[in-house]
């Protein structure tokens, strides 16, 4: 689950971490209020939508005074805000956060998150702070620096010390960016983050190291642990689509292909999008239906399949283990026959009751196209979905 900024900056400083002050404003009247309250002077206005590349995108802006925070942010609200990672369509600006204005020395870079391939987190930094961090990963890899952190122990002081020290900062700087690290971490861990980016983590010319930035992502497996979080949720910034997925506990991330996805298994989900791809055509999603789906829950995901107009074939993909074949054909054959389904499906599938479910299929009188193998399916659905465009 993604939130706003200034959502991520009052976990932070719930845990210590240094922010700029600042609040969430929803009109301009608000927004000349809070200038006041930051003492009248200089304030930033930055538009608050979940992607990042907001400053180019023209979503952060400075004003002198409550005046011009009025202006700036009765511009950005309601405007639709189009960055790298938003994509053409762009985002509605529904709120703005005015935070006050900073003497800023040098920006840096700070980004924890976990890495998988290691099994712990693993916090970043880099001198080259404030520019898209993809890119100096990209063009200069040494800029970043990294350290794997134990989950029994923590993050270490001499680690946070030592990433302090390569990202250049020496002297007062360099203890409270260490300090901010720790609490950072701690911060990660109390709300089960998956991601914590800071960027950019400056140091202002008064030698204070604040967090300007806070793009903070949690973990939806351990909502249950809090319930306080789920507040957090804008609804508004979510696809309609991977919403209604969620009533149903399916997992779906809308893609920008022609070929509906429809898979019990991450992994095996992921290797359906790779051998599409393979074959030549691009998956319109991920969706996977999980171990247990139901009849009514393959119901559910073939209609979000279907809400997504530019599906021109839908594969399916099953391994029957705990989600029989049987069950699956049932839930196919209701789902087709209410929904009158007018685009092409591929059915592979091995497993529990798999001659049973292929003859619910056959028996069925409805247009599928079986398949034995995930490479025959591939080049069936692919072939389909070009003769429908």
């Amino acid at each position: 689950m993604k939130i706003h900024e200034y959502q991520g900056k009052a976990l932070l400083t719930q845990h210590g971490v240094a922010t700029p002050r600042g609040e969430p404003v929803f009109s301009a009247d608000e927004a000349a209020a809070v200038a006041e309250r930051l003492g009248g002077g200089r304030v930033v206005v930055k538009a608050q939508i979940h992607a990042g590349g907001r400053g180019k995108g023209g979503g952060v802006k400075l004003a002198d005074d409550p005046t011009g925070a009025a202006r700036i942010a009765g511009e950005m609200l309601g405007m639709t805000l189009v960055t790298a990672q938003t994509g053409p369509a762009g985002r509605v600006v529904s709120r703005v956060l005015v935070e006050q204005g900073l003497d800023i020395a040098s920006e840096l870079y700070l980004g924890l998150l976990i890495d998988r391939a290691q099994q712990r987190p693993l916090l970043m930094a880099s001198a080259a702070g404030g520019m898209d961090i993809e890119q100096v990963a990209a063009d200069t890899p040494e800029l970043i620096h990294k350290v794997h952190v134990n989950p029994g122990l923590g993050l270490a002081p001499f680690q946070a010390r030592g990433l302090a020290d390569a990202i250049g900062l020496t002297g007062a700087p360099a203890r409270k960016a260490a300090a901010l690290m720790q609490r950072v971490y701690a911060a990660f861990v109390a709300v089960d983050a998956s991601m914590i980016e800071i960027n950019p983590l400056v140091v202002t010319a008064e030698g204070e190291v604040l967090a300007l930035d806070a793009k903070i992502t949690l973990d939806d497996n351990a909502s249950s642990r809090h319930p306080d979080l789920l507040k957090l949720r804008d609804l508004a910034e979510e696809e309609e689509l991977e919403i209604e997925a969620s009533k149903h506990e399916l997992n779906y991330i809308r893609l920008d292909g022609t070929i509906g996805c429809m898979v019990n298994g991450a992994g095996l989900a992921m290797a359906t999008m790779d051998i599409i791809k393979l074959a030549g055509g691009e998956p319109a999603n991920f969706l996977d239906v999980g171990g247990g789906a139901s009849a009514e829950q393959i119901r559910a995901a073939f209609q979000i399949l279907l809400s997504d107009t530019q599906v021109k074939a839908v594969l399916i993909n099953i391994f029957g283990g705990i989600l029989r074949c049987d069950v699956l054909a049932e839930g196919v054959i209701a789902a087709v026959t209410e929904l009158g389904v007018d685009v092409p499906v591929v059915i592979r599938m091995e497993g529990t009751n798999v001659d049973q479910g292929k003859r619910m299929l056959r028996d069925s009188g409805l247009n599928f196209t079986t398949a034995d193998s995930m490479g025959e399916a591939a080049d069936l659905v692919v072939g389909l979905a070009a003769a429908a465009q």
